[in-house]
């Protein structure tokens, strides 16, 4: 649809263009004065700065902050099974697939759980929740204003994301509160959208500064932790109270002219797909009651084969948009070839890595990390971001995508120029593509990011080696 509107626009210019030039032809021949021509010329001319001027002004990040948790909330794999054994609810079949689960998830002995779990039993109260997000929104929020130099009072539009947790009044009017934003801020709640959930903020303000000239923009993104574990004895379920862990972000979009100078990028495109109405994509991964009436997020049999189907439709849409007309070519020749020549060929399938230099991706495990990049055809390179933040941190649902992105800045690897692919992917299923290009100059990240006390450390040899 976005292709098809941008060749419109181009071959309505073009014909506009044509014509003008016939007219200019014609009245030359004719040895007519050229101010016949005045009144489309004028015409033409008023045609081109409203399309230009009604454009909508691009959005930038300015920045954005990643929360680092206390050495205190740091769960060793020898602490968290020595726990577990403890609340007295889990078997010890269910204990010994715990342990396989987290020596075999590409996590370290470094990752962090929220106060509320440490306790025995753990707690899992509203307001256990709500103070969790206090312990983890207000700190990156307060820590984007201290680098962007702006105030409370600057924000346009705040938008806040966490899945399972919902309270009323809203956790963005928890940030409003605090904080005494104005009263005039545009402000959004968004819960239920998965491990997407933040590429989707992203998407939703954008789409919020088409029609907000000269506006700030911010985002913090987080999944609360204590209300989603599982106290049962189901597999399906107990793999996510093995693989999550605390983490949040806060980002600052804008579209300010006066801040082009400032931002770290530049939004080239997003990209929202989803498969809900497919039964198989919508049953894959669920939050639903077991057997025994507890709560917890099962992932069904079925998981990978619908996350490659929704993971291929994103990308075939995402290619069609940014990929060159040569490489889109060769792509329709193959399978062309394919269909009505030579049933054995392979259909020509193009490298995102010649259009994009740095790929986010979902830290939902290692298996997932190396499936989308044998899909992708990346390197070891490509993936190393998403496989040290998963060994670092655990899997961080949504806000996993911008520790990766710290990764790289705090490795100086994010150049001017360089694009940068975020894929956010969740429960529903649904897939969304940010595609970012930077505009600045990224240095001193690693003293000041959530990686400042390990980035030397990184990368490891291998994520299924523990630390001692």
């Amino acid at each position: 649809m976005q292709l098809t509107s941008a060749l419109s626009e181009v071959l309505r210019v073009s014909s506009l263009l044509l014509v003008f030039s016939t007219e200019i032809l014609f009245i030359a021949q004719k040895r007519e004065p050229i101010y016949h021509a005045l009144p489309f010329s004028c015409f033409l001319l008023f045609f081109i700065l409203k399309t230009y001027l009604s454009r909508p002004s691009q959005v930038y990040l300015v920045d954005f902050s990643c929360f680092r948790p206390p050495n205190s909330w740091r769960v060793p794999f020898s602490t968290y099974l020595e726990h577990a054994r403890m609340f007295n609810i889990f078997d010890e079949e269910s204990l010994s697939f715990m342990a396989r689960m987290l020596t075999s998830s590409g996590q370290s002995e470094n990752t962090y759980l929220p106060p509320a779990l440490h306790y025995i039993p753990p707690r899992s109260t509203d307001q256990e929740s709500i103070d969790e997000f206090q312990m983890v929104a207000f700190p990156v929020f307060e820590d984007l204003m201290s680098k962007t130099n702006l105030s409370p009072r600057d924000i346009d539009i705040l938008i806040v994301n966490s899945s399972v947790i919902c309270p009323s009044p809203s956790l963005s009017s928890i940030i409003i509160n605090k904080y005494a934003l104005r009263d005039d801020v545009k402000s959004f709640n968004l819960s239920g959208m998965g491990c997407s959930a933040s590429a989707i903020c992203i998407d939703i303000a954008q789409n919020i500064l088409k029609t907000l000239k000269n506006s700030n923009a911010v985002i913090i993104s987080t999944e609360i932790l204590s209300t989603g574990w599982y106290s049962g004895k189901e597999r399906p379920m107990l793999i996510l109270n093995c693989s999550f862990r605390t983490g949040s972000a806060a980002i600052l979009l804008t579209n300010k002219r006066e801040e082009k100078k400032i931002p770290k990028y530049v939004l080239l495109r997003s990209l929202r797909t989803q498969r809900a109405y497919n039964d198989l994509a919508y049953n894959s991964a669920m939050r639903e009651e077991d057997s025994n009436g507890l709560i917890g997020f099962a992932l069904k049999k079925d998981l990978m084969k619908a996350v490659g189907e929704t993971l291929m439709s994103n990308f075939t849409i995402l290619g069609s948009l940014t990929f060159p007309f040569t490489e889109k070519i060769r792509y329709a020749v193959s399978i062309i070839w394919k269909r009505f020549f030579d049933k054995s060929a392979e259909v020509y399938i193009p490298s995102f890595r010649s259009i994009i230099q740095h790929f986010c991706l979902p830290t939902s495990g290692k298996t997932l990390i190396g499936e989308i990049g044998k899909g992708l055809k990346l390197g070891e390179k490509d993936v190393e971001a998403a496989l040290m933040t998963l060994h670092r941190f655990g899997n961080q649902s949504s806000s996993s995508l911008w520790y990766e992105l710290a990764y790289m800045e705090g490795k100086e690897r994010v150049k001017k120029g360089d694009k940068v692919w975020m894929l956010g992917f969740g429960s529903g299923l649904k897939c969304t593509s940010l595609v970012w290009k930077c505009v600045g100059h990224i240095v001193g990240e690693a003293q000041r990011g959530p990686w400042a006390d390990s980035i030397d450390s990184y990368p490891v040899l291998s994520v299924d080696q523990r630390d001692s």
